[in-house]
């Protein structure tokens, strides 16, 4: 693997993560799960060209959703939906399939890139099959005023908050003490539904299963609701533990901030 041998590509970032999350596996079984995840994000940037060609029909033929019925119930219900999706392969398989699956509209929250190539790039994978993005910073106001709108929204629960977002939420993940978006409260409360974890599972080169985990019923207070950031890291932990290779280790996800505990 080029990226692997050659190019090198966050290397000490991906071994430091991998030492400090399974400090108890060997040394032996670190490395294979670091070359099957620079296999598995190889194929990443393979599978992301591809979703600017490839039919609605392809898709649907590689993404399976197990139970996309959850969805179905809610929408009868007439409530809206929040999915936490995570770095795991193929997240944008996932939001792209779900435009096409799920009985609701999708919209997607996002972070504008600084880059305006990389920035349109990323907008027209994700808008090809009906996803409407919505920038973080006006996720708030976009929520209150899509009330009584049944929709999914999707966000990549599993982020770093940066450096200059002061409201964190703390928790452990993957044994070490990590900050989340504390605003995924916020939203949960203000959307008035459901919450969910969409477990993305790799069944081959590919093709991928998903399946929705409630991780909440519609959170009355914000109090209520900073529980399911707990809750969501441990179904992701689950998941990575199950298979560690096909989460993203390059990115630099315990960035030096201080825990105010």
């Amino acid at each position: 693997m080029i990226v692997f041998y050659v190019i090198r590509y966050r290397r000490r970032t991906v071994h430091e993560n991998l030492a400090s999350s399974f400090p108890s596996r060997p040394a032996g079984e670190l490395d294979d799960i670091e070359k099957k995840f620079y296999r598995n994000l190889c194929d990443f940037s393979v599978e992301g060209l591809k979703l600017l060609t490839m039919t609605g029909e392809e898709l649907n033929d590689r993404v399976v959703f197990k139970n996309a019925e959850e969805m179905q119930h809610q929408k009868d219900k007439g409530l809206s939906v929040l999915l936490l999706a995570s770095h795991l392969f193929n997240w944008e398989w996932l939001l792209a399939a779900g435009c096409l699956k799920l009985p609701m509209p999708v919209d997607f929250v996002y972070q504008p890139q600084s880059n305006s190539f990389a920035n349109s790039l990323s907008l027209a994978m994700r808008t090809r099959f009906g996803g409407r993005p919505v920038a973080r910073e006006k996720v708030g106001r976009d929520a209150v005023k899509q009330r009584g709108v049944a929709r999914a929204v999707a966000t990549v629960a599993d982020q770093f908050p940066g450096h200059f977002n002061h409201r964190r939420y703390w928790t452990t993940f993957l044994g070490q003490r990590t900050a989340f978006f504390h605003g995924i409260a916020q939203l949960a409360v203000l959307m008035k539904g459901p919450v969910y974890f969409s477990e993305i599972n790799r069944t081959g080169r590919g093709r991928f299963e998903i399946v929705f985990q409630k991780l909440s019923d519609v959170p009355e207070t914000e109090a209520d609701a900073v529980g399911i950031i707990d809750v969501y890291a441990r179904q992701l932990e689950r998941v990575i533990d199950r298979d560690a290779g096909n989460w993203l280790w390059s990115h630099k996800r315990w960035k030096e901030v201080t825990d105010p505990s």
